[in-house]
C-alpha cells in the first residue's frame, strides 16, 4: 500500500512507516497532515478512484539543514567569477497512517 503526494513543490511516494526528509512545513503539536494526494494504492496494479478526503498524516522527527551545495559561475578570458553557496532547510517525517474517505487503507 501506498500514496503519492505533493509537497513542497516535488511529488513523494510514500508508505505507512517511510521516513523522509521534506522541505520545511508548518506543523502543529509535531504532526503534519498532507491533503495534496495525487494518487493511493491499496494492492498492487490497483488505484483508487475517488480521492475526496483522501490525506495522509506524519509526525515530525526533527528538522535540520542539508548538506551545501556550490554554485560557482565561471566567465572565461573575462574575468569573472562568482562563488555561492546554498543549505536548504528540511524536516523530517514519519508516515503514520494513509486515509481514504475517512478509511485507512491497509
Amino acid at each position: 500500500m501506498y500514496a503519492v503526494i505533493r509537497t513542497g513543490g516535488k511529488q513523494y511516494k510514500v508508505a505507512p512507516g517511510d521516513t523522509l526528509k521534506i522541505e520545511t512545513t508548518a506543523h502543529q503539536d509535531g504532526n503534519v497532515e498532507f491533503s495534496d494526494v495525487l494518487a493511493v494504492s491499496a494492492e498492487a496494479g490497483k488505484f483508487e478512484g475517488d480521492l475526496s478526503g483522501a490525506k495522509v498524516t506524519a509526525s515530525v522527527l526533527g528538522e535540520g539543514r542539508g548538506d551545501k551545495i556550490l554554485v560557482f559561475k565561471l566567465k572565461r578570458k573575462k574575468q569573472y567569477k562568482k562563488m555561492q553557496g546554498h543549505r536548504q532547510n528540511y524536516v523530517e517525517v514519519k508516515i503514520n497512517d494513509i486515509l481514504v474517505n475517512g478509511k485507512s487503507i491497509q
